[in-house]
Protein backbone atom coordinates (compact mmCIF):
# COMPACT_ATOMS: atom_id res chain seq x y z
CA UNK A 1 0.00 0.00 0.00
CA UNK A 2 1.19 3.43 -1.02
CA UNK A 3 1.83 5.96 2.19
CA UNK A 4 -0.79 8.14 1.00
CA UNK A 5 -3.79 5.53 0.89
CA UNK A 6 -2.30 4.26 4.11
CA UNK A 7 -3.42 7.86 5.53
CA UNK A 8 -6.79 8.22 3.66
CA UNK A 9 -7.39 5.33 5.59
CA UNK A 10 -6.52 6.72 8.79
CA UNK A 11 -8.24 9.75 8.19
CA UNK A 12 -10.91 8.10 7.05
CA UNK A 13 -11.21 6.20 10.57
CA UNK A 14 -9.77 8.79 12.93
CA UNK A 15 -6.58 7.28 13.66
CA UNK A 16 -3.08 7.99 13.14
CA UNK A 17 0.50 6.42 11.43
CA UNK A 18 3.13 7.01 14.56
CA UNK A 19 5.98 8.34 12.28
CA UNK A 20 9.30 7.11 15.14
CA UNK A 21 12.41 8.21 14.29
CA UNK A 22 15.52 5.72 14.57
CA UNK A 23 19.23 6.31 14.78
CA UNK A 24 20.53 3.11 14.55
CA UNK A 25 20.26 -0.79 14.03
CA UNK A 26 19.01 -0.92 17.77
CA UNK A 27 16.49 1.96 17.75
CA UNK A 28 15.55 0.67 13.95
CA UNK A 29 14.86 -3.06 15.12
CA UNK A 30 12.97 -1.87 18.29
CA UNK A 31 10.41 0.36 16.94
CA UNK A 32 9.52 -2.36 14.02
CA UNK A 33 9.41 -4.85 16.45
CA UNK A 34 6.74 -2.87 18.05
CA UNK A 35 4.69 -3.02 15.21
CA UNK A 36 5.14 -6.48 14.62
CA UNK A 37 3.88 -6.72 17.99
CA UNK A 38 0.47 -4.34 17.73
CA UNK A 39 0.05 -5.66 13.81
CA UNK A 40 0.36 -2.13 12.71
CA UNK A 41 2.54 0.32 9.98
CA UNK A 42 4.90 2.48 10.75
CA UNK A 43 6.41 5.86 9.26
CA UNK A 44 10.22 5.37 9.77
CA UNK A 45 11.92 8.76 10.09
CA UNK A 46 15.11 10.14 9.42
CA UNK A 47 16.42 13.22 10.59
CA UNK A 48 19.67 15.07 8.67
CA UNK A 49 21.53 14.43 11.85
CA UNK A 50 21.05 10.44 11.72
CA UNK A 51 21.53 11.24 7.85
CA UNK A 52 24.75 12.35 8.11
CA UNK A 53 25.67 9.60 10.85
CA UNK A 54 24.53 6.66 8.69
CA UNK A 55 24.69 7.72 5.35
CA UNK A 56 21.50 7.92 2.53
CA UNK A 57 21.78 4.57 1.35
CA UNK A 58 22.65 2.98 4.54
CA UNK A 59 20.19 4.50 6.02
CA UNK A 60 17.38 3.25 3.11
CA UNK A 61 18.96 -0.31 2.50
CA UNK A 62 18.52 -0.82 6.62
CA UNK A 63 15.00 0.72 6.71
CA UNK A 64 14.26 -1.65 3.62
CA UNK A 65 15.74 -4.96 4.51
CA UNK A 66 14.81 -4.70 8.68
CA UNK A 67 10.75 -3.73 7.72
CA UNK A 68 11.29 -6.63 4.96
CA UNK A 69 12.78 -9.37 8.09
CA UNK A 70 10.58 -8.27 11.12
CA UNK A 71 7.22 -8.62 8.56
CA UNK A 72 6.07 -4.95 9.16
CA UNK A 73 4.45 -2.10 6.34
CA UNK A 74 7.00 0.37 7.17
CA UNK A 75 7.52 3.93 4.76
CA UNK A 76 10.53 5.70 4.87
CA UNK A 77 10.49 9.61 5.64
CA UNK A 78 12.88 12.30 5.80
CA UNK A 79 12.36 14.78 8.46
CA UNK A 80 13.31 18.16 9.29
CA UNK A 81 15.19 18.81 6.21
CA UNK A 82 16.34 22.31 5.23
CA UNK A 83 18.49 21.59 2.34
CA UNK A 84 17.15 21.19 -0.89
CA UNK A 85 19.50 19.02 -1.82
CA UNK A 86 19.10 16.79 0.75
CA UNK A 87 15.96 16.37 0.04
CA UNK A 88 16.19 15.40 -3.72
CA UNK A 89 19.50 12.79 -2.66
CA UNK A 90 16.81 11.51 -0.36
CA UNK A 91 14.02 11.30 -2.95
CA UNK A 92 16.68 9.86 -5.31
CA UNK A 93 17.40 7.26 -2.72
CA UNK A 94 13.63 5.98 -2.44
CA UNK A 95 12.52 7.66 0.27
CA UNK A 96 8.33 8.08 0.56
CA UNK A 97 7.99 11.08 1.98
CA UNK A 98 10.13 14.20 2.57
CA UNK A 99 9.92 17.00 5.17
CA UNK A 100 11.20 20.62 3.83
CA UNK A 101 11.29 22.37 6.83
CA UNK A 102 11.17 26.63 6.12
CA UNK A 103 8.55 27.28 9.08
CA UNK A 104 10.97 29.72 10.74
CA UNK A 105 11.08 31.40 7.68
CA UNK A 106 8.75 34.41 5.82
CA UNK A 107 5.83 32.70 5.02
CA UNK A 108 6.26 33.81 1.44
CA UNK A 109 9.86 32.12 1.55
CA UNK A 110 7.83 28.45 3.23
CA UNK A 111 6.01 28.97 -0.02
CA UNK A 112 8.59 29.38 -2.17
CA UNK A 113 10.97 26.27 -1.11
CA UNK A 114 8.18 23.94 -0.10
CA UNK A 115 6.86 24.29 -3.91
CA UNK A 116 10.16 23.88 -5.12
CA UNK A 117 10.32 20.36 -3.01
CA UNK A 118 6.99 19.84 -4.31
CA UNK A 119 7.74 19.90 -8.06
CA UNK A 120 10.35 17.43 -6.98
CA UNK A 121 8.36 14.76 -5.46
CA UNK A 122 5.75 14.64 -8.02
CA UNK A 123 7.12 13.09 -11.03
CA UNK A 124 8.25 10.40 -8.51
CA UNK A 125 4.88 10.07 -6.81
CA UNK A 126 7.05 11.37 -3.42
CA UNK A 127 4.68 13.06 -0.61
CA UNK A 128 5.99 16.60 0.82
CA UNK A 129 5.51 17.70 4.57
CA UNK A 130 5.78 20.92 5.46
CA UNK A 131 5.34 23.09 8.86
CA UNK A 132 3.64 26.41 9.03
CA UNK A 133 3.93 28.24 12.70
CA UNK A 134 6.10 28.17 15.47
CA UNK A 135 6.52 24.77 16.92
CA UNK A 136 9.71 25.38 19.52
CA UNK A 137 12.44 23.30 19.56
CA UNK A 138 14.27 21.72 22.52
CA UNK A 139 14.88 24.29 25.66
CA UNK A 140 12.87 26.99 23.96
CA UNK A 141 9.93 29.02 25.47
CA UNK A 142 6.73 27.89 24.64
CA UNK A 143 4.76 29.04 21.44
CA UNK A 144 2.65 32.33 22.19
CA UNK A 145 -0.87 32.06 20.32
CA UNK A 146 -0.36 34.65 17.64
CA UNK A 147 2.55 32.36 16.65
CA UNK A 148 0.50 29.01 16.45
CA UNK A 149 -0.62 28.11 12.75
CA UNK A 150 -3.89 30.11 11.56
CA UNK A 151 -6.42 28.29 10.05
CA UNK A 152 -6.99 30.70 7.02
CA UNK A 153 -2.96 30.74 6.50
CA UNK A 154 -2.88 27.40 6.45
CA UNK A 155 -5.57 26.99 3.78
CA UNK A 156 -3.50 29.73 1.82
CA UNK A 157 -0.35 27.34 2.23
CA UNK A 158 -1.61 24.43 0.98
CA UNK A 159 -3.68 26.14 -1.85
CA UNK A 160 -0.34 28.18 -3.06
CA UNK A 161 2.32 24.86 -2.54
CA UNK A 162 0.21 21.76 -3.19
CA UNK A 163 1.86 19.72 0.16
CA UNK A 164 0.49 16.79 0.91
CA UNK A 165 1.03 16.90 4.77
CA UNK A 166 0.78 20.01 6.93
CA UNK A 167 3.26 19.91 10.57
CA UNK A 168 0.29 22.64 12.68
CA UNK A 169 1.82 24.56 15.93
CA UNK A 170 -1.33 23.80 18.14
CA UNK A 171 0.94 24.09 21.54
CA UNK A 172 2.99 21.54 21.09
CA UNK A 173 7.06 21.36 21.07
CA UNK A 174 10.03 19.59 20.59
CA UNK A 175 11.72 17.28 23.46
CA UNK A 176 10.72 17.40 26.40
CA UNK A 177 8.46 20.03 27.81
CA UNK A 178 8.97 22.58 30.34
CA UNK A 179 5.76 22.33 32.03
CA UNK A 180 2.58 20.00 30.44
CA UNK A 181 1.42 20.90 27.34
CA UNK A 182 -1.94 22.78 26.27
CA UNK A 183 -2.99 21.79 22.89
CA UNK A 184 -5.67 23.73 21.14
CA UNK A 185 -7.91 21.24 19.95
CA UNK A 186 -9.98 24.20 18.67
CA UNK A 187 -7.57 26.07 16.52
CA UNK A 188 -6.42 21.82 15.19
CA UNK A 189 -10.90 21.61 14.58
CA UNK A 190 -10.34 25.06 12.69
CA UNK A 191 -7.41 24.25 10.30
CA UNK A 192 -9.33 20.48 9.90
CA UNK A 193 -11.96 22.37 7.91
CA UNK A 194 -10.28 24.42 5.99
CA UNK A 195 -7.35 22.08 4.99
CA UNK A 196 -6.94 19.11 2.48
CA UNK A 197 -3.88 18.13 3.75
CA UNK A 198 -3.40 15.09 6.01
CA UNK A 199 -2.44 17.14 9.26
CA UNK A 200 0.84 16.28 11.68
CA UNK A 201 1.66 16.57 14.78
CA UNK A 202 5.21 17.02 16.04
CA UNK A 203 6.70 16.77 19.30
CA UNK A 204 4.36 14.04 20.57
CA UNK A 205 6.69 12.73 23.69
CA UNK A 206 5.43 14.25 26.56
CA UNK A 207 1.75 14.93 25.90
CA UNK A 208 -0.38 13.27 28.04
CA UNK A 209 -2.33 10.71 26.46
CA UNK A 210 -6.00 12.17 26.59
CA UNK A 211 -4.45 15.03 24.74
CA UNK A 212 -3.06 13.10 21.89
CA UNK A 213 -5.79 10.85 21.63
CA UNK A 214 -8.04 14.03 21.09
CA UNK A 215 -5.68 15.39 18.74
CA UNK A 216 -5.93 12.36 16.51
CA UNK A 217 -9.81 12.01 16.80
CA UNK A 218 -9.85 15.68 15.53
CA UNK A 219 -7.67 15.61 12.11
CA UNK A 220 -4.25 14.36 13.35
CA UNK A 221 -3.06 11.94 10.97
CA UNK A 222 1.07 11.43 11.72
CA UNK A 223 2.16 11.53 14.99
CA UNK A 224 5.75 12.26 15.14
CA UNK A 225 7.87 10.75 18.22
CA UNK A 226 11.38 10.83 18.69
CA UNK A 227 12.60 12.69 22.13
CA UNK A 228 11.23 9.38 24.47
CA UNK A 229 12.85 6.87 22.09
CA UNK A 230 16.63 8.20 22.57
CA UNK A 231 15.74 9.18 26.21
CA UNK A 232 14.27 5.47 27.26
CA UNK A 233 17.02 3.90 25.29
CA UNK A 234 20.09 5.72 26.82
CA UNK A 235 18.37 5.04 30.43
CA UNK A 236 18.54 1.63 29.89
CA UNK A 237 21.46 1.09 28.11
CA UNK A 238 23.31 2.93 31.20
CA UNK A 239 21.32 0.83 33.65
CA UNK A 240 22.17 -2.27 31.85
CA UNK A 241 26.17 -1.43 31.46
CA UNK A 242 26.39 -1.12 35.18
CA UNK A 243 25.18 -4.50 35.95
CA UNK A 244 28.09 -5.86 33.20
CA UNK A 245 31.99 -5.91 32.09
CA UNK A 246 30.27 -7.78 28.92
CA UNK A 247 32.67 -6.26 26.12
CA UNK A 248 29.65 -8.33 23.42
CA UNK A 249 27.21 -5.34 22.45
CA UNK A 250 24.78 -7.95 21.50
CA UNK A 251 24.40 -8.64 25.34
CA UNK A 252 24.57 -5.11 25.98
CA UNK A 253 21.81 -3.23 23.77
CA UNK A 254 19.01 -6.01 24.01
CA UNK A 255 17.46 -4.66 27.72
CA UNK A 256 17.34 -1.14 25.83
CA UNK A 257 15.96 -2.30 22.60
CA UNK A 258 13.12 -3.61 24.49
CA UNK A 259 12.21 -0.91 26.71
CA UNK A 260 11.72 0.93 23.67
CA UNK A 261 9.70 -1.80 22.23
CA UNK A 262 7.17 -1.62 25.33
CA UNK A 263 7.41 1.97 24.69
CA UNK A 264 6.39 2.51 21.15
CA UNK A 265 3.81 -0.08 21.31
CA UNK A 266 1.49 1.90 24.21
CA UNK A 267 1.91 5.36 21.62
CA UNK A 268 1.09 3.18 18.18
CA UNK A 269 -2.68 2.21 20.76
CA UNK A 270 -3.02 5.98 21.39
CA UNK A 271 -2.78 6.36 17.39
CA UNK A 272 -5.31 3.87 16.82
CA UNK A 273 -7.59 5.65 19.84
CA UNK A 274 -6.76 2.89 22.46
CA UNK A 275 -5.61 2.79 25.94
CA UNK A 276 -2.06 3.04 26.89
CA UNK A 277 -0.72 0.56 29.30
CA UNK A 278 1.95 3.11 30.12
CA UNK A 279 -0.02 6.49 30.55
CA UNK A 280 1.86 9.66 30.06
CA UNK A 281 1.89 11.90 33.48
CA UNK A 282 -1.25 13.71 33.72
Amino acid sequence: MLLKEALETKRRRGSAILATNFYNAETLLAVLRAARETDSALILQTSPATISYLGVETAVAMARAAAGEVGVSAWLHLDHARDVDLVRRCIEAGYDSVMIDASEKEFDTNVRLTREVVALARPRDVLVEAELGYVPKLGERAAQEYEMTLPEQAERFVQETGVDLLAVAIGNAHGFYKQQPRLDIRRLQAIRERVEAFLVLHGASGIPDDQWREAVRNGIVKVNFATEIKDTFMAHLREAMTRTESIDIRQVFPPAMQAVTELVKSKILLCAGQDSPHPSPK
